[in-house]
């Protein structure tokens, strides 16, 4: 998966129509390779991402759960622990 394309279920506030466009833009641009397509593909891209946005939103909107909704900030604050971790430099030995 694109780690661009963050989880937008479950969180409070919940996520927003720009979050799930910017997903989906992600995703088209994944699959198709395009960061940017050219004035011949434009008008499939653009749908493309319209579609899935619109799929993307119902879908968030039908989802349901029993877990507490998770908190951005403390999920963000998560996050950025892991990518330091990940990203740390070696201790020289």
């Amino acid at each position: 998966m694109c780690r661009n394309i963050r989880t937008l279920y479950n969180f409070e506030p919940p996520a927003t129509e720009d979050e799930i466009r910017a997903a989906a833009l992600q995703f088209v641009r994944k699959i198709t390779g395009f960061a940017k397509p050219s004035k011949a593909n434009d008008a499939a891209f653009n749908a493309a991402v319209d579609e899935i946005s619109a799929v993307a939103s119902a879908l968030l909107r039908s989802l349901e759960t029993n877990a507490p909704p998770k908190d951005r900030a403390t999920e963000a604050a998560r996050a950025k622990a892991r990518a330091a971790l990940r990203y740390q430099k070696p201790s020289a030995q």
